[in-house]
């Protein structure tokens, strides 16, 4: 009886689901199949916004000399402006009270206010708090706020370039980093949201929910980056001033410690505000540091010299004989100014920048060993900076047969570098001889608590420790006693330093331009122990020649700020 009374029972309930599980499937035909275009319809007439799970991503950080960590990047709270139309009874008064908030939605608020039929259109998207709290004191009929949250970069236009930002990927659901560190490091600042619907049923009675969705949590986490916010602010006013000085197209510059590679600052001007990109273009948008290369001019003589020093084929002391230009495979090669010195020391060649003296170093060591050399100093590869789409130099040309590529090359015409890779480059005249790996990034700070400090590897030895304090010696030689007659010396610290100015390849015609110029200077303090390393560059800067006109000063401002921020003690 108690059995027969128990199979009842589950049938009666069995009934009763299989009742219940019929009219759910019959409402939801008649929902999302029979009638779905008017309830498509009806929703987009009647659509207001609906809170969501905001958006969370790992920060990026500055740090300071003192090794405080400020927000680069980070999520910003605050309220979404929105209107519905049907409640809005005058436009124009409407959109007038709201002049001052509506940013670049201006023109579009009496567009938007007026839409027939619709009750919810978007203003602005990232109100402030205290703005949100202004408009709601005026009491305007139809105005809507709604929590948000968005990216905020605190710098605004501080390293703009090289921290990036994000944008929605091509389904258009997903916030992901777009350039820059954003972009470089999204895996880890990527914050997936869990899924937010499982079947209940499965999960309720058959506990199957764990096979319906991946659990596995991805390891996000904040960046770190070596990037120091007072020097950048600094290098940025510099940059800005030297550009419109100049009327320049653009203007750049790495600060970086060229024992270790990790880079203080480096930007390009003209840039933009991360916070308020409308305006930009996708050119302002790349980093020209990483992504661009050029002929760079008399700034590879130095590598030069090393080269030669390094090989055994000169010394300090060796001289040569300077005829103002000399002949190789039927072109002529000549000094800036066409004049010949007579014989001359090796010194003379950094103070007077001479290409004649180059080309007789590259003669001397032979293509061979000289492709080896500047092959060594990896000026065609990428140098593994944390940054997307870096560029391959262009150094075709040392595997010519003929003499005058190599005689070029050796200062810096007919091969193209990206302005990392010549840094990197010059930075083994101030280290010892060593390659480093320039990076912004020592470490990730982890949700979970742990910390992943980024070593990277040592670098690999291009020159010999001797050759690397023999060429600084020269080059500290160029500053005491050349660049501007010895008048930019400074008394307490000493300052190994080399200008170049290059000439412009014309894509169209071939050859250069006679009149278009990028000028660039790299320099290093203390010398012998080196803490920073500056290279600038100007591209087409109007109304002068040589970069000893347009970057001496921009340099020595910077080595100046530098020797006192960090109290840098004298070496001399």
């Amino acid at each position: 009886m108690k059995r027969r009374e128990l199979i009842l029972r589950i049938r009666f309930l069995t009934a009763g689901v299989i009742f219940i599980a019929v009219l759910i499937g019959i409402r939801l035909y008649n929902v999302q199949i029979h009638n779905a275009s008017a309830y498509q319809d009806k929703a987009e007439r009647q659509y207001v916004h609906t809170a969501r799970n905001l958006y969370s991503r790992g920060q990026i950080f500055f740090t300071t000399k003192d090794g405080e960590m400020l927000s680069a990047a980070s999520i910003q709270s605050g309220y979404v402006l929105a209107v519905n139309p049907q409640h809005v009874t005058d436009v124009d008064a409407f959109c007038s009270s709201l002049q001052k908030y509506l940013k670049d939605s201006a023109d579009k608020c009496s567009t938007r206010a007026s839409l027939p039929e619709r009750s919810y259109v978007e203003l602005v998207p990232d109100l402030t708090v205290e703005e949100a709290e202004e408009i709601e004191l005026l009491d305007l009929d139809g105005a809507l706020l709604y929590k948000n949250q968005w990216r905020y970069y605190p710098g605004g236009t501080v390293a703009a370039r090289s921290i990036g930002f994000i944008g929605y990927d091509d389904t258009g659901t997903e916030l992901h980093g777009k350039f820059g560190l954003e972009r470089y490091y999204d895996e880890t600042l990527y914050e997936k949201d869990e899924a937010l619907s499982v079947n209940f049923f499965a999960e309720l009675f058959s506990n199957l929910g764990d096979t319906l969705y991946d659990r596995e949590e991805i390891l996000s986490g904040d960046v770190v980056t070596t990037l120091e916010p007072a020097v950048s602010r600094v290098l940025d006013t510099v940059l800005e001033e030297t550009n419109q000085k100049y009327d320049s197209k653009t203007t750049g510059a790495i600060v970086m410690d060229p024992h270790t590679g990790e880079i203080i600052a480096m930007n390009v001007v003209p840039g933009l505000d991360l916070n308020d990109r409308a305006e930009a273009t996708i050119e302002q948008f790349q980093n020209p540091l990483v992504e661009n290369v050029y002929e760079m001019g008399s700034i590879i003589k130095p590598l030069t010299v090393a080269a030669g020093l390094d090989a055994g084929v000169i010394s300090p002391g060796t001289t040569y004989y300077d005829p103002g230009c000399i002949e190789l495979n039927t072109y002529t090669i000549c000094n800036y100014d066409l004049r010949g010195r007579g014989t001359v020391p090796m010194q003379e060649i950094l103070n007077q920048s001479l290409n004649t003296g180059v080309a007789y170093i590259a003669n001397l060591m032979g293509k061979d060993r000289f492709r080896d050399y500047f092959l060594g100093y990896k000026l065609g590869t990428e140098t593994g900076i944390d940054l997307p789409n870096e560029a391959y130099g262009l150094v075709n040309n040392l595997n010519s047969p003929r003499e005058v590529e190599y005689a070029t090359a050796s200062f810096g015409q007919g091969i193209a570098l990206t302005p990392i890779a010549t840094v990197r480059a010059l930075a083994t005249l101030a280290n010892g001889g060593k390659l480093v790996t320039p990076h912004l990034v020592n470490r990730i700070e982890y949700k979970d608590g742990s910390v992943k400090e980024i070593r990277y590897p040592e670098g690999e030895q291009v020159l010999k420790p001797e050759t690397s304090e023999t060429i600084s010696r020269m080059l500290k030689t160029v500053v005491d006693d050349a660049l501007r007659g010895g008048n930019e010396a400074r008394p307490n610290h000493t300052i190994g330093a080399k200008t170049g100015t290059a000439q412009i390849p014309d894509p169209v015609n071939g050859g250069y331009y006679d009149d278009k110029y990028l000028h660039s200077f790299f320099g290093y303090f203390p010398v012998y122990d080196p803490k920073f390393i500056i290279f600038m560059y100007t591209v087409e800067p109007k109304g002068v020649r040589y970069a000893s006109e347009t970057l001496t000063d921009p340099f020595l401002q910077l080595t100046d700020f530098l020797i006192n921020y960090y109290s840098i003690p004298p070496d001399r």
